[in-house]
């Protein structure tokens, strides 16, 4: 469904420049990567979060929904920052790709119905842009469901906190695979990106050791009370 593209500006090794940078300021030598990489695990397990907000991720995200991109923009911690593709200046009119959730797509009377409105608003595009209506005010009838791109800068800091909720089985099930498309791309790039992938990205389940949900799906235990 989506694509995840990692760009050269990620951070190739992240635990050895953790190290690295937090060997600066231990008056340590940063010379030795060896040491750096045995000093950046100390940090995270010593969970010293702010190390992780020197590691640099950079990616296109695309072929997702305008909707769930937006939840994506709520986790604002640690400076991250985007471009999203224009409403503005791109030709909607003559359609957009868009999103077809499996319950909708698994029943033929939902699909056609989900269809038609997809196709009565690409014709409503059209009919606009011949009367003259500028594309930014014809934008407004574009629906959640399109598909977007965008250009995602942040920190590995931001991505452990944001993994915690949205690979939580009660996120939203489109968020959920975008963030796993996400770690299997990361999880190419090195085998220190494997060992963050597999052990700092993960449910809040996992990383608190209990459920703090109040409708847990079950998976694990819930924090006991009193």
């Amino acid at each position: 469904m989506g694509n995840i593209i990692i760009l050269e500006e990620t951070t190739i090794n992240p635990i050895t420049l953790i190290g690295k940078r937090a060997g600066v300021c231990w008056g340590a030598d940063i010379t030795d990567d060896t040491k750096n990489y045995k000093r950046g695990m100390d940090c995270i397990t010593s969970n010293h979060g702010r190390t992780l907000e020197y590691v640099n991720v950079e990616m296109i995200i695309e072929g997702y929904s305008a909707r769930v991109i937006r939840e994506w923009y709520t986790h604002l911690g640690g400076a991250p920052t985007r471009l999203q593709a224009s409403t503005r200046y791109i030709d909607y009119e003559h359609g957009f790709h868009y999103i077809v959730p499996e319950s909708i797509r698994i029943d033929t009377k939902r699909y056609d119905i989900y269809l038609e409105t997809i196709h009565q608003i690409q014709k409503a595009l059209v009919e606009l842009e011949e009367l003259g209506t500028p594309k930014e005010d014809a934008a407004l009838l574009l629906p959640l469901g399109m598909s977007t791109k965008i250009v995602d800068k942040r920190n590995l800091r931001s991505l452990v906190d944001m993994s915690h909720q949205r690979l939580c089985s009660r996120a939203y099930h489109e968020y959920r695979k975008m963030f796993a498309d996400i770690c299997m791309e990361l999880q190419k790039i090195s085998d220190e990106w494997k060992w963050i992938v597999d052990n700092l990205l993960v449910p809040k389940c996992d990383y608190l050791g209990y459920c703090p949900e109040k409708k847990s799906c079950g998976r694990v235990q819930k924090r006991m009370e009193g």
